[in-house]
């Protein structure tokens, strides 16, 4: 079993930054696909970035590119999500995703994914 540990979620006003952390331990693959998502109260999860094993490949969501930098530790067992330019409706709790994957491969959709973090709360206020 993997276990995926978020932090640094907060409340930040709009036009600030906050960078999430995704600890992984437990069981461990060759490789991972990962992944952010995000829920906001009422809303379907989201994609929001997603990052290759290795880091070779990355991609982002419409509605958060230019503005979230996914990125993995050189040990490979963290990912990053740098967030900048915070919106109002980037307001949401952000999830911390695994799956083992090759080299290369990314996952974009929630059913991609077997493991899941307990989710970290972004509040972004005005």
């Amino acid at each position: 079993q993997v276990q995926l540990v978020e932090s640094g979620g907060g409340l930040v006003q709009a036009g600030g930054s906050l960078r999430l952390s995704c600890a992984a331990s437990g069981r461990t693959f060759n490789s991972y696909a990962m992944g952010w998502f995000r829920q906001a109260p009422g809303e379907e999860r989201e994609f929001v970035a997603a990052i290759s094993w290795g880091g070779g490949s990355t991609y982002y969501a419409d509605s958060v590119k230019g503005r979230f930098t996914i990125s993995q530790s050189n040990a490979k067992n963290t990912v990053y999500l740098q967030m900048n330019s915070l919106k109002l409706e980037d307001t949401a709790v952000y999830y911390c995703a695994a799956t083992p994957a090759p080299f290369s491969r990314i996952a974009l959709s929630t059913r991609e994914y077997n493991y899941w973090g307990q989710g970290t709360q972004v509040t972004v206020s005005s």
